[in-house]
């Protein structure tokens, strides 16, 4: 039977894999010695796991809602998942006929404000344009 070559990556991989076996075991081992003395020192010795992310009960929803559409046009399927009554857009307000003309009117007067302050009037403003195009 022929023996496999040992690469170096093969060993270093199996090194890597030992010594994540090994904090295992002491973890364990640590945890079984603190029942036995009932002592909380070799326990804080244990590696701490980190503070996990904490969602919301909406968000865990919405989550899986997209994960679901992720995984029905992965396998073809184009049934849409039924929105809830909050996460229907709502129509943007539109401006209405007599907001328009108030505008209109609004920016008439301005525009005559303006030109009043800089000492033009309408028609001398329109004469000044053609002059200069001209």
């Amino acid at each position: 039977m022929p023996t496999a070559k040992l690469t170096k990556t093969i060993i270093e991989a199996a090194i890597a894999g030992f010594e994540a076996q090994k904090k295992s075991i002491d973890a364990e081992i640590a945890e079984l010695r603190a029942m036995l003395t009932g002592s909380s020192e070799t326990v804080a010795q244990a590696p701490a796991k980190g503070k996990r992310r904490k969602f919301s009960a909406a968000a865990i929803k919405r989550m899986r809602e997209a994960q679901k559409l992720r995984w029905a046009k992965i396998r073809g399927e184009s049934t849409a998942a039924p929105k809830t009554p909050s996460e229907v857009a709502k129509p943007k307000g539109g401006i209405t006929a007599a907001g328009r003309k108030a505008l209109s009117i609004a920016m008439k007067k301005r525009w005559a404000a303006k030109k009043a302050a800089s000492g033009q009037s309408a028609l001398t403003a329109k004469k000044a344009v053609r002059k200069k195009a001209a």
